[in-house]
């Protein structure tokens, strides 16, 4: 039994393979451009390779990015009678009930990760692939790895689902008072709910056999006194019963989430807001079209410069387009690059010296204890619970699953949310002209801390029986998939994200926020502060 229990701690180390520093080995014996490999992703997915259509040289509005801001932002816009521009530097993914479109987090392949050559998780064992324009782009800075989207839906495609509202007192103390969370509870958190279908785990689901691993969590967290809190999903659970029944292809009950689920398994973008969008006939989406600047020209218009990519990277042409207004939803880092880069090279000289401020990782601790009887737990991906504890730092603990692992464990994962105050500020390097940020060792150190001390507390009472600090397992905050602020209302923009000194600027994303959604996911935050702000920006036509 002890070797029994030796041995699945050491096989932990798959758990945090996709959730690990994300550090990569650039070339690590990998040619960056492979034809076997790009032969094979366009037999398996030739939707991707199809002919790239061009955006029209001047648009009404550009919208950058197509995730949860920038989808609301397009389809708001269009039902005004604006016609806009959606521009998305990564692919248009279909979903298939039985092709494998999407790679996995166990063996992934270049459709996995944005133009990169090795990922490594915590395992410190890189894991090699062909240069490629997949669905994940991990992006190093010091001190931190950041996971953001790269395909049409953005970060809808690669993240587990979990769709929660914070506690009003701690989005009060984050926000302080630039935006009324009565409003967004009133309004736009159940617009967003209805848009995007939000529900809880159904019994059925929640009792199958690959989600026994959130019903040990529940229990766990029962027995240290807690009661868990049902989490909204952004999961279509027809979809799961169709897995389950063996009519499609496993994905979310086989630990597939990160890197897409080839099904349609979530809910995405691309099956609501940008659907609808372009159902207007008012709004184009361009996949491969990675925005590089932004500027202003003396006659007020905004201009955008776009190098057109194929999925293998190679640049098919580069252009220069004009809108009359452009709405920023490219992410946190996405926004803040551009908005950096625009400041320091005076492309865009009226940003205000809050540009840049106010970055935090939302406060992300991946965490693993053990289950107490050492039997299967399952790799189901949606999150079923939670709990919150503010006996130290405030936090939320999620039951996660075990990445892109198709073998048990024996451990019960968590995503640890901690309301951590750090704040960070990107900078442009002139030499390089590179935007970057240092992320300080203390913060991961105070977070993990935070986290592990409930974790633990948890493992204790409930009788886990596997202790992961040891071998380094047990918690992990050397990356985000949760980047926040950059451009953060009431500082960089007024209270709806227009931006300060150039009108006709707004910024739509989680770059608007200050660094953390107080202690919850931040995409229905990040979606129910975009359709507040898009209504106030189209009721007031500026």
């Amino acid at each position: 039994m002890r070797r029994r229990a030796v041995l699945k701690a050491a096989g932990l180390a798959a758990l945090l393979a996709g959730a690990g520093s994300g550090a990569a080995v650039r070339g690590a014996g990998v040619a960056s451009a492979n034809p076997l490999w790009n032969a094979l992703f366009q037999a398996w997915v030739p939707e991707i390779f199809a002919p790239l259509a061009d955006p029209p040289e001047h648009s009404e509005a550009i919208v950058i990015g197509s995730g949860f801001g920038a989808a609301v932002t397009a389809l708001r816009l269009a039902e005004a009678g604006v016609q806009n521009t959606v521009l998305e530097r990564g692919s248009r993914w279909p979903n298939d009930p039985s092709r494998e479109i999407f790679t996995g987090d166990d063996l992934p392949d270049g459709r996995g990760f944005w133009h990169r050559t090795s990922f490594t998780g915590v395992t410190k064992v890189p894991m090699p692939f062909s240069d490629f324009g997949g669905v994940l782009d991990v992006t190093e800075f010091a001190g931190i790895d950041v996971w953001r989207g790269a395909a049409v839906g953005g970060g809808s495609i690669v993240f587990t689902g979990a769709m929660v509202a914070p506690p009003k007192h701690l989005f009060d103390s984050v926000f302080g008072g630039i935006v009324d969370y009565g409003e967004l509870d009133r309004v736009y958190y159940p617009r967003v709910r209805d848009m995007l279908r939000l529900s809880t785990m159904p019994p059925d689901i929640y009792n199958s056999v690959p989600f026994t691993h959130s019903r040990v969590w529940d229990q766990q967290v029962r027995a240290a006194g807690y009661e868990p809190q049902a989490n909204d999903s952004i999961f279509n659970w027809d979809v799961l019963r169709a897995e389950l029944a063996g009519n499609s292809r496993a994905s979310a009950t086989a630990a597939r989430s990160n890197l897409g689920n080839s099904n349609g398994a979530k809910f995405d973008l691309n099956q609501n807001y940008l659907r609808y969008a372009e159902g207007t006939g008012r709004s184009a989406i361009f996949p491969g079209h990675r925005v590089d600047a932004i500027a202003q020209d003396a006659n007020g218009k905004y201009v955008v410069s776009v190098t057109k990519l194929a999925p293998t990277g190679q640049v098919l042409a580069t252009r220069t387009l004009t809108c009359d207004r452009l709405f920023l939803g490219a992410g946190s880092v996405g926004t803040s690059e551009l908005l950096v880069r625009a400041q320091a090279t005076g492309a865009l000289p009226r940003l205000n010296e809050h540009i840049g401020d106010g970055w935090g990782t939302n406060g992300d601790v991946v965490l693993a204890r053990a289950e107490s009887s050492l039997a299967g737990v399952g790799s189901g991906v949606p999150s079923a619970s939670r709990i919150a504890d503010e006996s130290g730092m405030p936090l939320t603990l999620e039951n996660w699953y075990v990445p892109g692992i198709p073998v048990d464990t024996g451990a019960i994962a968590s995503l640890g949310i901690a309301l951590d105050p750090t704040r960070a500020r990107f900078g442009y390097d002139a030499a390089r002209d590179t935007v970057g940020l240092s992320w300080p060792r203390g913060a991961q150190d105070a977070v993990v801390g935070a986290c592990r001390a409930v974790d633990h507390r948890i493992a204790e009472r409930a009788g886990s029986i596997v202790d992961y600090t040891p071998i380094g397992y047990d918690a992990n905050a050397a990356f985000t998939a949760h980047p926040l602020g950059g451009a953060v209302l009431g500082q960089a923009t007024d209270a709806n994200g227009r931006v300060i000194g150039h009108p006709g600027l707004y910024v739509m994303d989680g770059a608007a926020i200050p660094g953390s959604t107080a202690t919850v996911n931040p995409s229905l935050t990040i979606t129910a502060l975009a359709e507040r702000n898009i209504e106030a920006i189209i009721r007031a036509g500026r």
